[in-house]
């Protein structure tokens, strides 16, 4: 038995075509349909919300965020809802920032992290690392080349 070939060999250039068409596609299904009414945008809001959170471990389920959000008291960790609360003013904010400013970065992170953490719109100074228990598995740069980092990202962000 041979083994199947196809017919042709999927390029980078047919690739980006393909996903520029599906781009198109969606802006056109949104145009015809209209912009998504204000239930959906907010469910959607809220879903983004707790799934932004949740990779962070924000135990909170989907539907204490809602509630949350939805002006009820709920039971749990009291950063975490702080977390919920924080995220949704940053949402608010987010069509008004400029994706390529570090300054609208900053004012992003100080909402985000607004009586979260001590540092909340600047860069960090103090080193960090992420650990797996008690053993290291990455250590950051250092706090002095953040600012420098960052600058660099936001250059090649832009190129």
């Amino acid at each position: 038995m041979s083994e199947y070939k196809p017919p042709f060999h999927m390029t980078e250039k047919m690739t980006m075509l393909i996903a520029g068409i599906g781009e198109q596609v969606g802006r056109i299904t949104v145009l015809h349909k209209g912009i998504p009414g204000p239930r959906l945008r907010r469910e959607n809001r809220i879903r983004t919300i707790h799934s932004s959170l949740a990779i962070e471990q924000n135990s909170l389920s989907l539907s204490q965020v809602t509630a949350i959000l939805g002006g009820k008291r709920v039971l749990g960790d009291p950063n975490e809802i702080k977390e919920v609360r924080n995220a949704y003013e940053a949402y608010e904010l987010m069509l008004h920032l400029d994706p390529a400013s570090v300054e609208d970065m900053l004012k992003a992170h100080k909402l985000m992290m607004k009586d979260l953490v001590r540092e909340n719109g600047r860069f960090r100074s103090g080193d960090v690392g992420v650990f797996d228990g008690k053993e290291l598995v990455h250590i950051a740069p250092p706090a002095r080349l953040v600012p420098e980092h960052i600058k660099n990202l936001f250059s090649w962000y832009r190129q």
